[in-house]
C-alpha cells in the first residue's frame, strides 16, 4: 500500500486522545505478554519481545507498564491465555483485508470483526482467502526533513534495507523481518529520526479503488483497529493522495 507514511501520520493524529492512548497501551501490553510467554522474559534473547518493547516505547508507554507486562507473563499472570488469530476478508470495493488479533475468546472476536466487515459493505472470508496476497516485511517510517532524500535512501539501502519509498518529508523503509532491528539501530546511530518500526504484512501488489471506496476502506480499518482484540490491520488498497485528504477531513 502506498501512502504508508501519510496514513501513519493521519492515524496518529486521530489517536491522540487519552482514551485511544489507553486503548493503545492495552494492545501493546497484550503484545508484550504474548511475546514474553512464547519466548521468555529475556529481552536480549527474545527478538519478538524486543520488538514489542520497542513498539511500546515508540508509543510513549511508561517503562513501569512495560516491566509489569513482562513480569505478569513470567509469573503466569491471571491464567488467561491470549490466542493469536488471523482473520481475512474483503472490504468495500473488493480490497483484501488482513486482521491480526489477540483474544481470550475466539468466538467473540470473530463475531465483532464479522459485524464490522458487514457494516462496511465487505465480507469476512475463509482462512487463506487473501493471506497469500501479503508478505511479512519489516517496515520503518523515517522523518527526513531538510535532507537530500535520495542520498539518504541510498544510505539506508547500504544499511540493509530492501526498498525505500519517498513520500513528502517521510521515507517508508522496507526490510526483511530479521533485518528490521539492524536497520533501525544503524539509522539511530546516524541520528536519523525513526517514527515507527514494526513487522507488518505488506501487500505484494496493490489495487486502486475510487475515492469513495478508498475512504470507506480506511474508515473500516479504523473501526477494526478500535476493537480491543485487534492488533493490526493490513490492506492491499493503494490509497491516493485525494482519498487520504478526504479521509483526514472526515
Amino acid at each position: 500500500m502506498s501512502g504508508h507514511s501519510k496514513w501513519h501520520t493521519i492515524k496518529n493524529q486521530k489517536a491522540a486522545t487519552d482514551a485511544k492512548r489507553g486503548q493503545m497501551f492495552t494492545k501493546l501490553t497484550r503484545e508484550i505478554i504474548v511475546a514474553a510467554r512464547n519466548g521468555g522474559p529475556n529481552i536480549e534473547s527474545n527478538y519478538a519481545l524486543r520488538l514489542a518493547v520497542q513498539r511500546a516505547k515508540d508509543g510513549s508507554m511508561p517503562w513501569d507498564n512495560i516491566s509489569r507486562a513482562i513480569t505478569k507473563a513470567s509469573g503466569g499472570g491471571d491464567g488467561v491465555q491470549m490466542q493469536e488469530m488471523l482473520l481475512e476478508g474483503y472490504g468495500p470495493g473488493g480490497g483484501a483485508i488482513l486482521v491480526n488479533a489477540l483474544s481470550d475468546n475466539h468466538n467473540r472476536t470473530v463475531q465483532a470483526v464479522r459485524n464490522l466487515f458487514t457494516r462496511a459493505g465487505g465480507s469476512l472470508g475463509e482462512s487463506g482467502c487473501v493471506a497469500w496476497l501479503f508478505a511479512q516485511r519489516g517496515m520503518l517510517i523515517v522523518k527526513a526533513e531538510d535532507v537530500d532524500k535520495d542520498e539518504l535512501s541510498l544510505k539506508i539501502i547500504d544499511f540493509g534495507a530492501d526498498d525505500v519509498n519517498i513520500e513528502g518529508d517521510y521515507l517508508t523503509v522496507y526490510t526483511m523481518p530479521q533485518k528490521l532491528e539492524a536497520v533501525r539501530t544503524a539509522l539511530e546511530k546516524e541520528k536519523i529520526a525513526v517514527e515507527s518500526a514494526e513487522v507488518s504484512m505488506i501487500a505484494k501488489q496493490t489495487i486502486d479503488l475510487d475515492e469513495k471506496q478508498s475512504v470507506q476502506t480506511m474508515k473500516m480499518i479504523e473501526n477494526l483497529e478500535e476493537l480491543d482484540d485487534v492488533q493490526k490491520v493490513a490492506s492491499n488498497v493503494n490509497f491516493s493522495d485525494a482519498a487520504l485528504a478526504a479521509y483526514e477531513k472526515a
